[in-house]
């Protein structure tokens, strides 16, 4: 199926708004205001493309599309359309916030008991979750980027109140995310010789090492970051002590929720109370990669262009970048670990924390290493093997392989990878988190490392890949009813698979519109540029050149003689073909063969071409 992300994008946009927006009004529908995470996410899947992607963007209506105000005729008319959204995010943002407690960040139905005969407490269902904090950054942050420029389209004063009151409750909202990413920060460290550590030492050493090697190439590989991270006045979790013994090892990242004695963040901005904790310090590859992708959104261009952050939250934001830096280098690290083979090439991972095994894990790691390999600019090396990593992780999620009739690999999609959520049981049952996003996330990391890299040859194979992949996904839109062509209709794609019930996949949907989103961006990149194509195209401007010198050496043709307009049109044409030498020698080509076909036919007509 080929990418044409502005076509899928709108006709996402089209089902979204038929299925939100009943008459122009926003019906949150029976699962609505019951999960932060959801409800961010459906609103994610319009308000992202129109702020990421300039075409999609609805805060200006004069400018507004055509194609667009159609796919969103159920939202009103490109006037109503941005005055309507402002409605529904002040909405969405009264309806997760706890008044003096300040936002709340509820995973609410996404949370599952580990053991379904039990229920889960209503103090469980508002636990905070990662997901929510994330998602709640990158929300915030496109609806202030369209108050930013709605505000001065419109001179209605309720409007203007609307947008000012929409303004202070984001900011809040923004501000409190961040803090919370802040507390749910985690660093475990752990003995060689306890069950952590043997799975970590069985992980990097691949039975071929003994733990004191591993140990000593641990130790050799991370003794920078360790340094950093032991700085403990900056990042809050107090491992200083326990760091500077070297016969140990650690892992970083995100726990599922704020970490149990995690400190308060000062701010001096009102975000109501901060929680107390209730996760074990434990990092999960999941909420890691997660939380990077929130975060990111914090440094983009677009942020810093607009000035979205006041002074307090480009604090925050520092303190986030270390973290995500950290996370990165660490977990690209342990991926590329030793020599030869990668640990993260052989699939399925195994998580140290909980001893899970899984493919979900891989991809999470390659994630990870996708955000390191964009930071720092892979080798074509790396690349190479990261794509070969993707295509295996396609082919054993049944994405570009046929399923077998009862086949495990189905359970990937669904009901997808459980995650027990350590120290959930505090207030009651023990909850576990279901991630069912696979093929998703497998596409968006596919299509950034196409945006990445700069091999035809690699390039190519992902562009395949993204194609099978969003093939897949496409046949698992919901054909029919509720929630017609939105996600998830894993039955569609498996047949032997049980039919999917309850509510729509809102993460599904948002990870699609995210997909499209960075296919967009990867289309206005400039393509890769052959060596040689380049000489190719040098060599035929040289002779094309050297014709057309020849050919005005002939009288001058009359003025406005067929053969003058001719000349005229191969000399627009060869600057033309100068011009896009550097960027497109493919083009550069094309246009310096029909200059020498043509100088050719000229030369015919006279009778003066080789061979005449």
């Amino acid at each position: 199926m080929q990418i044409r992300p502005r076509l899928q994008l709108l006709d996402v946009w089209q089902a979204v708004a038929g299925h939100s927006f009943r008459g122009g009004e926003w019906s949150w529908g029976e699962w609505g205001a019951r999960s932060s995470v959801a409800d961010a996410e459906r609103l994610l899947c319009l308000m992202y493309p129109a702020t990421e992607i300039p075409e999609f963007g609805l805060d200006n209506p004069d400018t507004t599309q055509e194609d667009v105000e159609k796919a969103l005729k159920e939202v009103g008319d490109a006037t109503e359309i941005p005055g309507n959204l402002v409605r529904v995010l002040n909405d969405f943002m009264g309806k997760h916030h706890g008044g003096d407690l300040g936002p709340t960040f509820a995973g609410g139905y996404y949370f599952q008991p580990e053991d379904p005969e039990q229920e889960l407490t209503k103090e469980q269902r508002e636990f905070g979750v990662v997901d929510s904090f994330s998602m709640s950054v990158t929300l915030c942050l496109a609806t202030l980027g369209f108050l930013r420029v709605y505000r001065t389209r419109t001179t209605r004063p309720e409007t203007q109140k609307l947008i000012q009151g929409l303004w202070d409750t984001t900011s809040q909202r923004l501000t409190s995310a961040m803090v919370s990413l802040l507390r749910s920060f985690t660093v475990n460290v752990f003995d060689v010789e306890s069950s952590q550590g043997q799975a970590m030492c069985r992980l990097l050493g691949r039975g071929r090492l003994s733990d004191r090697v591993v140990l000593q190439r641990f130790q050799d590989r991370f003794k920078a970051l360790r340094a950093v991270i032991g700085e403990s006045l900056i990042l809050g979790v107090d491992v200083e002590e326990q760091l500077r013994n070297e016969n140990r090892l650690f892992e970083c990242g995100w726990a599922w929720s704020l970490v149990k004695d995690a400190p308060e963040v000062e701010t001096t901005d009102d975000i109501g109370g901060q929680p107390e904790g209730v996760a074990d310090a434990v990092p999960y590859l999941y909420f890691t990669v997660v939380a990077l992708d929130g975060i990111q959104d914090l440094f983009s261009d677009r942020t810093l262009t607009l000035a979205l952050l006041n002074p307090e939250q480009q604090r925050l934001a520092e303190a986030l970048r270390l973290r995500w830096e950290i996370s990165q280098q660490y977990w690209s690290g342990i991926a590329r670990f030793g020599d030869d083979r990668w640990p993260l090439e052989d699939i399925p991972w195994r998580t140290t924390g909980q001893q899970l095994e899984s493919e979900y894990f891989s991809l999470c790691v390659a994630s990870i290493l996708v955000h390191d390999l964009v930071r720092r600019r892979a080798t074509d090396d790396d690349l190479a093997r990261t794509v070969d990593v993707m295509e295996r992780l396609a082919e054993r999620g049944r994405i570009t392989s046929r399923a077998t009739d009862d086949d495990p690999a189905v359970r990937l999609h669904n009901p997808g990878v459980s995650l027990p959520l350590l120290g959930s049981d505090r207030q009651g049952p023990a909850m576990q988190w279901a991630m069912t996003d696979f093929s998703a996330q497998l596409l968006k990391r596919t299509i950034q490392l196409c945006s990445l890299s700069r091999n035809l040859a690699s390039r190519d194979r992902l562009l395949q890949l993204a194609e099978d992949i969003l093939g897949h996904l496409w046949r698992r839109r919901v054909s029919e009813g509720e929630g017609s062509g939105l996600w998830d209709n894993v039955h569609a794609a498996y047949p032997s698979s049980e039919e999917r019930t309850g509510p729509l996949s809102w993460s599904i949907t948002e990870r699609v519109t995210e997909c499209m989103v960075a296919a967009s961006q990867l289309y206005l990149q400039p393509p890769i540029r052959s060596a040689d194509l380049t000489a190719l195209a040098r060599a035929l401007l040289s002779e094309a050149t050297h014709l057309l010198g020849k050919e005005q050496m002939k009288p001058a043709p009359p003025t406005k003689s067929q053969e003058g307009e001719e000349l005229k049109s191969v000399e627009a044409d060869l600057r033309r073909a100068r011009l896009v030498l550097d960027n497109q020698p493919g083009t550069s080509c094309a246009l310096a063969y029909g200059v020498l076909r043509r100088l050719d036919i000229l030369a015919r007509a006279r009778g003066t071409g080789s061979g005449v």
